[in-house]
Parts: C-alpha cells; structure tokens; sequence
C-alpha cells in the first residue's frame, strides 16, 4: 500500500502534465494564423516601410540607399513638412474638441430614457456604416459656393455666400465640420457604454442630496467615464492624423487652396504616388508616427496621473 499509492500519484501527475502539454500545442495551433496574419499584414509592412525610409525608391528601380538623407530633407530642406504639421495640427484641434463636446452631449441625451430615443440612436450611427469618400462627395455639392445648402441657409439670414472649399481660410474649415460629422458617432458609442456602467445608485443618492443634472454629470459621470474619454481623445487624434479620403475628395491632391488643407495624407500621398518616392514618404510615415507616439503617451501617463490624484 506504502508504495502504491506514490506510483499512482506519478502515474496521474504525468497524465495530467500530457493533457497540459496536449492543450498548449492546441492553443498554439489555433493562434498560429492569427499570429502569421499579424506578421504577413502588420510587422512586415512595418519593417519594410522602415527600411524605405532609409532609401530612395521609385517602385520601378531597385531601392537606393540614401541613410538619413530623408529625414534631413524633411526637417531641413522642405517647407511644405511645416506647412502640413501647421495644418494637420489646427485640423486636429478644430476637429477634436468639438468631436468630444458634442460626442459628450449625445452620449448623454442617448443614454436617458426618452420616448422615440431608439430612432434617434439609428439616425445618429448611420455615418459610421456610411462610406466616407462618398459623403465627402455629398459634402462637397452643400459646401458648393454657388447653389449649395450652406450658402443657401446664409442667404435666409442675409449673409452673402461663403466660398467654402475655394477661400483658403475656411477650407480647413471646411474639413473639420466634415471630419467631426465621421466622428461623432463612433465616440458618442463609446463614451455612451461608459457611461451605461455609471452604478444608477450614485446618481439617487446625489439626487436626493439634492444635486441637478448638470451637477451630476460633472461631479459623477465625468470622472468615471474618464477612461473612456481618455480613449476617445487618443483614437480622434490619431484619426486627424491620419486624415486623407475626405482632404482628397473635397480638395484633390495640391492640398486645397494655397495649401489650405495640405495635411499630413495628402503630403505622403503626393511623394508615393505622384512624385514616385516611396522612399521620402516613409520616412515622412515614420515621423507621423513618432508624433503620435509621442503624443499618446502623454496622454496615457496624464490619465493616469489624474486617476492616482481621484
């Protein structure tokens, strides 16, 4: 008996060390598409366009070296980089603080009870399922200077028409109003699922405190849906960034009037594709990236310093 049970316990503890064994190659087999996807689509590409930075590159003739002559160019010998980080800029700021405003009000207005609120909620997410290049083209034809629904709205007023997408100073304009309409539903879902898991029982106990809405929304929901608006800032940055379609479709390819609207995606759009540089445009790509980078990581380590202060 004194040496059988011990040789069942190993007898058992090598069954289940094989079952360990026999799981962890099944999860590797079910993870390892994901994983060559990841590589293939994403590392890859990643690597690559490094690469190309470093060289030039007309996708026609093998790469050239060129070391760090890119990014000299870029920071030293090209005005147009600071004419489209002037503009990528003002367009991230025009487009994210009314972005997270007005995604604040619908995500509030979405999450009471109100008869009729389930249309509303449709009519709100419909520019998500909706392709933006062609919006942008619907855009254009209300932008239009004469005949379109803008100017038509400010003559009721008696305002003269605003040549919107031909006057350099409110192109950019222009594409922030259209860019805060792409963005307002995704964030306005966003802070509305945090704000739908807000514990109700905070709200009763300030309301019978007597707090008023508004109250209760900045004392209450505010710095418990701040996770979630730290999100919505860092995903509506890198979306400005990232702008092209709707700069593209509204402007074309010079970056509007006098560079109104020449912003980073039409800058690296014209060096690939245009002046055939691959080479310059990556390195352009990696800068971008860098910023951003840069700029979420602040806001990271802000949102988490204001959670230590609460």
């Amino acid at each position: 008996m004194s040496t059988a049970a011990p040789a069942e316990n190993h007898r058992r503890g090598r069954q289940r060390s094989a079952l360990v064994r026999r799981k962890a190659a099944a999860g590797r087999t079910f993870i390892a598409p994901n994983l060559l996807a990841v590589l293939v689509f994403l590392i890859f590409p990643l690597l690559f366009s490094l690469y190309l930075s470093f060289n030039h590159w007309n996708m026609f003739s093998p790469p050239k070296f060129v070391g760090a002559a890119n990014y000299r160019r870029l920071f030293a010998q090209d005005p147009l980089f600071y004419i489209a980080l002037r503009n990528t800029v003002l367009f991230t700021v025009g487009t994210l603080v009314p972005t997270v405003v007005i995604s604040l009000a619908v995500a509030a207005a979405l999450n009471e009870k109100l008869k009729g609120i389930a249309v509303f909620r449709s009519v709100m997410f419909m520019p998500l399922v909706a392709s933006t290049a062609a919006m942008a083209i619907v855009w254009g034809f209300m932008f239009n200077t004469q005949g379109g629904l803008f100017n038509r709205v400010l003559g009721w007023f008696g305002l003269g028409p605003v040549q919107w997408l031909i006057d350099p100073k409110w192109a950019l304009v222009s594409l922030c109003l259209v860019s805060i309409w792409k963005s307002v539903p995704f964030a306005a879902a966003v802070l509305l699922a945090a704000m739908q898991g807000v514990p109700e029982d905070l709200h009763e106990a300030a309301r019978i405190d007597g707090a008023g809405g508004f109250r209760r929304f900045r004392s209450i929901t505010l710095p418990l849906i701040r996770p979630a608006l730290g999100f919505v800032f860092v995903i509506s940055i890198i979306n400005s960034f990232q702008a092209f379609d709707q700069a593209y479709v509204l402007t074309g390819t010079n970056g509007g009037p006098e560079t109104g609207t020449f912003i980073f995606g039409i800058m690296m759009f014209q060096n690939a594709f245009q002046f055939d540089d691959l080479g310059y445009a990556c390195a352009l790509a990696w800068v971008v990236f860098a910023i951003l980078l840069t700029l979420t990581y602040l806001q990271l380590r802000w949102g988490r310093a204001r959670s230590e202060e609460v």
